[in-house]
């Protein structure tokens, strides 16, 4: 019996669960689910012979030191920070290691001594990072095969809200980690374009936008994410002239989160005084000027200070997060970001029957037999519900298939990697496709 231990259930785990479970007496396998609560899970799978629950508290090293062990495998779900700690039991203990999270220089670290003890530590198993490194591999390897030569190429995620379920000025609504769209764009986004490295640092990234037509959906926005250079030698493009990573919005939000950017309310390095006790309001108030004879309207003030109109969409969706009214944040030393988070978490919650949105898509421009072409292939799922969502299942199932693979001992790698060989993405796309998850591709001459 092969086991397996997932760390964390929570709402991108829905899917990995599920077929976990509906596996494991097919194939054999026990697996053992730790998190902070398994209660929600006691209820859905009580008298599950090949399941055991465990709660669980990843703040207390000893906890992993109990569970790690006995396992085959080791999924971790939980949030970013804990992933080096995880990849260091499962190298005490020599078990494999299995995220969706982006490879830390601190985990890559470890590449040699997991080679050593022949473990594999795979990691951006999930959607982005995942799914868009499974599928520009396989695209990438179909063109450079009969001699293509990559010119561009660009690749756009996003998880948005479907069109049904849009009934806030935002045009989105939370379908992962809260504190993940908070942060998001952190730091300085890095990409090629022309041969020339591209630089725009956090202050302006939510203005620096570019329309992305996708087939079916229209005009979305995109905005760069993150240092895209560091995928130039794993996608074998050292010679690629244009290189983007980016993060796909529905119109209308990169503008409106760029105010609260410029506000600063996006800071997580320090805390507000007395944040239990103020209401949103005043909180606001704190990163507006004072002026000699103030307006005492304080929609006037801010829209004056942010140079937008008063009746301005930005404007709106700042007051629909609550931002200007008297509510208490009732959150005790907590910093800009976690403020701004609990907002988001209440005003941009999916509800029960609204669905989520998943688009990807790819473009990749190429010279073949001196002709140049365009390639987009575009990936767009919706979700059922605000559980069965489509971020769950694209998150989740690629870590699934992937688990498959290791516990079938069908993968000979070993060491730190991504999903980049053909072992991997040529059996999980193949996977996904089953399930749903596919790409539609249209191809011109230019």
């Amino acid at each position: 019996m092969k086991h397996i231990l997932l760390l964390g259930a929570g709402r991108s785990s829905v899917y990995l669960i599920d077929y976990l479970i509906s596996q494991a007496p097919l194939q054999d396998w026990h697996l053992t689910i730790a998190d902070l609560d398994t209660q929600p899970l006691q209820s859905r799978f009580a008298g599950s012979p090949q399941l055991t629950l465990v709660n669980f508290n990843i703040h207390n090293p000893e906890n992993l030191k109990n569970w790690v062990p006995a396992a085959d495998l080791v999924i971790s779900m939980l949030p970013a920070a804990f992933h080096l700690a995880v990849a260091k039991a499962c190298l005490e203990f020599k078990k494999h290691f299995l995220t969706a999270s982006y490879i830390t220089p601190e985990i890559q670290n470890l590449h040699g001594e997991a080679q050593q003890n022949k473990l594999l530590f795979l990691m951006e198993t999930g959607l982005d990072p995942g799914i868009d490194h499974l599928s520009a591999m396989e695209t990438i390897s179909r063109i450079q095969a009969p001699g293509g030569e990559l010119l561009a190429f660009k690749s756009y995620t996003g998880g948005l809200v479907a069109p049904e379920s849009d009934n806030n000025p935002w045009h989105y609504k939370i379908s992962w980690n809260p504190r993940n769209v908070v942060l998001a764009g952190k730091g300085t986004a890095t990409f090629l374009q022309n041969n020339k490295p591209k630089y725009i640092p956090y202050p302006q990234l939510f203005r620096r936008t570019e329309i992305i037509t996708v087939p079916g959906l229209g005009p979305l926005e995109g905005y760069a994410n993150r240092d895209s250079l560091l995928y130039r030698k794993a996608y074998n493009l050292d010679t690629i002239p244009t290189l983007l990573r980016g993060t796909l919005r529905w119109p209308g939000f990169c503008s409106a989160w760029h105010q609260l950017v410029t506000l600063g309310l996006t800071d997580d390095h320090y805390t507000v005084p007395n944040s239990d006790n103020i209401t949103y309001a005043q909180w606001l108030e704190y990163y507006l000027p004072e002026t000699a004879g103030a307006d005492s309207i304080l929609a006037k003030r801010l829209a004056d200070f942010l140079k937008i109109q008063e009746d301005s969409p930005e404007l709106e969706a700042i007051r629909y997060l609550g931002l200007l009214g008297d509510r208490i944040i009732g959150l005790k030393e907590a910093s800009p970001a976690q403020i701004l988070e609990q907002c988001l978490v209440q005003k941009l919650k999916l509800q029960p029957t609204d669905r989520d949105l998943v688009v990807m898509q790819h473009e990749f421009q190429y010279r073949l037999a001196g002709i140049k072409k365009r390639l987009k292939s575009s990936l767009v799922l919706e979700g059922k519900d605000a559980t069965y969502t489509a971020m769950a299942k694209t998150v989740g199932m690629p870590l699934a298939f992937a688990a498959e693979l290791i516990l079938q001992e069908k993968i000979t790698l070993t060491g730190v990697h991504l999903p980049i060989y053909p072992e991997l993405y040529q059996p999980i796309l193949a996977r996904l496709k089953s399930i749903g998850i596919g790409f539609t591709e249209q191809e011109e001459i230019f």
